[in-house]
C-alpha cells in the first residue's frame, strides 16, 4: 500500500481556496492550448486562432465540467445551493468539460468561418495531453474514489486529515491509470494525425479512443450508478463513453469514405 499524505488544499488567502485539483487543471488548461497551437503551425491556422477560439472553448468547458459534476452528485448540493459555485475547491467532470469546451469551440470557429476539423483534430491531441495532467491533482487530492483493493500491491491509502479520499483504506488509484493513459494516447492520436487522410480523422479517434478509456477505468472507481446492462453497471462516464465509441465508428467510416477532400489552402504540415 502507498500512503497519500498530502493536504489537497494548495494554499489559501481569506476566503480563497485553491486546491491541488484546481491548480493542475490550470496548467493541463495551459499546457493543451501550448500544444494545440503548436500543432496548427504551417497550416491555414495560427496560433492566435488557437487562443481566439479557446476564449469561447474554456469558458464553455469550465460550465459543463460543473454542471454535470453536479448533475452526478447532486445529493452534495441539496442542502448548500451556494457550493455549486465553489469550483475552485474541486468538483469538476472532465466529460462535462470535453462536451461544453468542444461545443463552445465549435460555435466560435463555425461563427468565425475556421477550419472547424483541421482545429479539432489538433485540439483533441492537446485536450488529451492537459487532461492527463490534470489528474495529478485528482490523485493528490482523493477525487473520484477508487474501488476497495486490499490486496493489490500498489493500491494507495489516503492518510491526510483533510483529504477528500476514503481515510486510511487501501484502494485502486483509477485516476492515476487515466492519467497514463491519457499521457500515452495523446502520443499515439500524434502519430495518427501525421498520417490521418481526411480532417476530423483523429478528433473522431479521440471520441473512441478517450471513452474506450472511460468506459475501463470506471470498473476501478465508485461512480453513481446511472445504467445497467444485466449485470452490468455503468456510471455517467462510463455510458457517455459508450455512446462515444458508438457514435465515432459509423462517423470515421464516413469521413474516410467522403469524396470531399480538404482545399489546397486546409492541406496541412505538420510539425
Amino acid at each position: 500500500m502507498i500512503p497519500i499524505a498530502i493536504d489537497p488544499i494548495l494554499f489559501s488567502l481569506g476566503p480563497l481556496v485553491i486546491s491541488w485539483h484546481g491548480f493542475f487543471s490550470a496548467v493541463g488548461l495551459g499546457v493543451g492550448m501550448w500544444l494545440t497551437a503548436r500543432l496548427v503551425q504551417g497550416t491555414a491556422m495560427t496560433a492566435d486562432d488557437v487562443y481566439s477560439i479557446a476564449l469561447a472553448g474554456v469558458p464553455g468547458g469550465i460550465v459543463g465540467a460543473r454542471l454535470l459534476y453536479v448533475l452526478e452528485n447532486a445529493h452534495l448540493y441539496a442542502n448548500n445551493p451556494l457550493g455549486v459555485l465553489a469550483i475552485n475547491e474541486g468538483g469538476i467532470s472532465i466529460y462535462g468539460a470535453v462536451i461544453g469546451g468542444t461545443l463552445a469551440g465549435y460555435l466560435y470557429a463555425r461563427f468565425t468561418h475556421r477550419s472547424i476539423g483541421l482545429l479539432a483534430d489538433r485540439a483533441m491531441i492537446g485536450m488529451l495531453l492537459g487532461q492527463g495532467i490534470g489528474r495529478i491533482g485528482d490523485i493528490i487530492n482523493g477525487e473520484h474514489h477508487g474501488q476497495n483493493a486490499p490486496d493489490l500491491p500498489f493500491s494507495v491509502s489516503y492518510t491526510h486529515p483533510n483529504t477528500l479520499g476514503e481515510y486510511g483504506v487501501p484502494v485502486h488509484l483509477a485516476v492515476g491509470y487515466e492519467l497514463v493513459y491519457d499521457i500515452a494516447f495523446s502520443w499515439l492520436l500524434y502519430r495518427l494525425l501525421r498520417r490521418q487522410p481526411r480532417d476530423g480523422v483523429t478528433f473522431v479517434a479521440y471520441q473512441f479512443i478517450y471513452g474506450f478509456g472511460r468506459l475501463w477505468v470506471g470498473f476501478f472507481r465508485k461512480d453513481n450508478i446511472v445504467l445497467s446492462l444485466g449485470s452490468i453497471d455503468l456510471g455517467m462516464a462510463q455510458s457517455l463513453g459508450m455512446l462515444g465509441m458508438m457514435v465515432s465508428v459509423p462517423w470515421c467510416i464516413w469521413l474516410l469514405r467522403s469524396t470531399h477532400a480538404p482545399s489546397r489552402a486546409e492541406r496541412r504540415r505538420t510539425p
